[in-house]
């Protein structure tokens, strides 16, 4: 028995998961802080207590998969993989050899996380889908049933409007990102809760319908992943299915591919 470890990298966090060879599971995941100085003997480090932690349960590391929004962490974090994988360190990319296709004007320059949403999304369920990555940034990706990539829209996410008030406006505090229970707030916290949440909840809504006007297809699926989308997905009315971990299986599908 064998498996593989995917590092999703974000803006925010990275996660790091132990998945069937075939992509087809997730068994374990772990989320850090993303830090651009962390050194390769740090990411080793670190990942060997992590795996040490569930006892080599799933066998060795066949083969690493890394998905990347952050150049800076990847030559380190490619050095650490490769003191732990058994065979090759793979990097996701928009110029990647996919069962879907990159329709786009520069396919290069699609982030990873986008690509892994949208392969995992139609290898999953192979009908016109809309991936809602509910992270640092929102993402909206569109994939045809016939796995086509068209493109998508790219918003704030819950933390970065949150921080944006926060460092703007010296009387705003920081707040926990956790569903309101009301749109009044009573304190300044409950209000910039309540207009954080429900903003993002009304444009998400906003573009999904948008997009379900441009795209001629008859019901795209809509899907929700991303750190958020088991506290906000569940709030959106035009989501389909909450698939927390679609981002990582989608690199761990797409580990077959690049290998």
């Amino acid at each position: 028995m064998a498996c593989q470890l995917v590092a999703d990298v974000g803006n925010t966090d990275t996660v790091f998961a132990l998945a069937e060879p075939d992509g087809r599971e997730v068994h374990v995941h772990w989320r850090i802080r993303t830090a651009a100085e962390r050194t390769a003997d740090e990411f080793a480090v670190m990942l060997r207590r992590l795996l040490a932690a569930c006892a080599n349960e799933h066998g060795p590391v066949r083969r690493a998969v890394i998905g990347s929004v952050v150049p800076a962490c990847d030559v380190a974090l490619r050095r650490a993989l490769g003191e732990i994988a058994e065979g090759p360190v793979l990097q996701l990319t928009g110029e990647a050899t996919l069962p879907i296709r990159i329709d786009v004007e520069t396919p290069g320059a699609v982030g990873a996380d986008r690509i892994a949403n949208a392969l995992s999304a139609w290898d999953r369920y192979r009908r016109d889908i809309i991936a809602v990555d509910l992270g640092t940034a929102i993402t909206f990706d569109c994939v045809t049933a016939g796995g086509v990539f068209l493109g998508g829209a790219i918003a704030p996410g819950l933390r970065a409007g949150a921080e944006w008030l926060a460092d703007r406006i010296a009387k705003l505090p920081r707040v926990d990102l956790v569903p309101p229970s009301e749109v009044i707030g009573r304190s300044t916290e409950a209000c910039l809760r309540s207009g954080v949440f429900h903003s993002a909840i009304g444009g998400v809504e906003a573009i999904l319908e948008r997009i379900r006007g441009e795209w001629e297809s008859a019901e795209p699926l809509v899907v929700a992943t991303g750190g958020f989308s088991s506290t906000v997905g569940p709030l959106l009315a035009r989501v389909d299915r909450v698939e927390p971990l679609l981002t990582l299986e989608g690199l761990a599908i797409a580990g077959r591919y690049l290998d």
